[in-house]
């Protein structure tokens, strides 16, 4: 078996790719570098043109030796690379009948929780919406704690805004609810360790995020003056980014994404490296289209030390234009699915449908017109 072809599509803020065999096999993959799904879309077809002609069960190989052939980095690199991994791992499921988690050693677990992430919005607004996800089953909520209007606010004044927000959730979803609390990357070293602080007494799984990801050493004085699991790993792309964190960030909690890591291939080996320091496993999974969602499921179900998936609902259009049938979640779980590879199918007549909405995001602001963290 050869690869015959590979071809990218772009829609919504996703990057598809689609590998096509000389058998006739194809297998897909989506890249999560969802700020330029344009450039991610031209590094994967450059690469592709290396790929003609090569045999798509090599797939460490491939992944490699696409990563080491310039030495160049990032996340345009990194999610060309995931997304044609993913794809690869489809067709290799799909020739030998099987899901890719049976590849990848078998079920470790009988069900994959997921993390419903709450939106923005009141704090009446975002309690509702936690009472809601938990009555529908799920049994762990993220919420955006620290919103847009807070860059504008005196320290003190957010601080009590925020912990008066958790305060309302904790009391209203009880303590039966795992609660993960996201700043985002929008707080300076000195202020996020004392807004960590206060947010001790309501029992969080983890604060994510706290600091922007320029230092893993600023991270780790976070972690160390801080007594509530950190969270981090959003925005990292390989093993040896993550080595950092993992080994010298104080992390508890490790977030590969596996649209930008290295695909299933690397995240695979990211949570071995998390797995040998007892850390667990919450994957970045929002805004993930179906295909990234279906590969997270995948190792979900064959990772050890995976934890919980954050999640976005995905059963209304985009993600039900974008794929021939979405992997669903059922009382706040994914059940264990024997389609081989990786379950999805792209919808081509539909996908075209989508409107490609990428942009380059304003820049949050100070009340003295400089720029803030995010």
């Amino acid at each position: 078996m050869k690869i015959e072809r590979i071809d990218t599509y772009l829609a919504h803020n996703w990057m598809f790719v689609e590998v096509t065999t000389d058998t006739g096999l194809k297998g897909v993959g989506e890249s999560t570098f969802f700020g330029f799904p344009e450039a991610t879309a031209s590094v994967a077809r450059s690469m592709g043109t290396r790929l003609i002609g090569e045999d798509p069960f090599r797939i460490e190989y491939h992944n490699l030796s696409l990563y080491r052939a310039l030495s160049m980095r990032g996340m345009a690199i990194g999610g060309a690379i995931s997304a044609i991994d993913q794809a690869l791992w489809d067709i290799k499921g799909k020739h030998f009948q099987a899901p890719v988690w049976e590849l990848l050693g078998g079920r470790v677990r009988d069900k994959v929780r997921a993390m419903l992430v709450i939106p923005y919005g009141t704090p009446e607004e975002v309690a509702a919406a936690c009472k809601k996800a938990a009555d529908e089953g799920y049994t762990a909520l993220k919420v955006m704690v620290y919103q847009p209007e807070h860059h504008l606010m005196a320290f003190g004044a957010k601080v009590k805004d925020m912990v008066e927000r958790i305060a309302l959730i904790r009391e209203t979803v009880g303590w039966d609810v795992e609660i993960g609390i996201e700043l985002h990357r929008n707080m300076a070293l000195g202020e996020s360790i004392a807004a960590i602080r206060e947010f001790e007494q309501f029992r969080p799984l983890f604060v994510e995020d706290p600091i922007p990801p320029d230092s893993v050493l600023s991270f780790g004085e976070v972690a160390e003056k801080s007594r509530v699991p950190m969270a981090a790993g959003e925005r990292n792309t390989t093993i040896w980014e993550f080595r950092e964190y993992v080994e010298h960030g104080g992390v508890h909690h490790i977030r590969p994404d596996v649209g930008i890591a290295g695909g299933i291939t690397g995240t695979r080996k990211i949570c071995a490296l998390a797995e040998a320091h007892h850390q667990g496993i919450i994957p970045h999974a929002v805004p993930s289209g179906p295909v990234a969602t279906a590969a997270q499921v995948q190792l979900g179900f064959a990772i050890p030390n995976w934890e919980v998936i954050e999640h976005q609902v995905q059963d209304s259009a985009p993600w039900t234009k974008a794929v021939k049938a979405i992997v669903p979640v059922i009382n706040g779980h994914w059940l264990p699915n024997e389609t081989p590879g990786l379950g999805v199918e792209l919808d081509h007549v539909n996908l075209k449908t989508i409107p490609v909405t990428a942009k380059f995001p304003p820049t949050s602001m100070k009340t003295d017109g400089s720029v803030a963290f995010r």
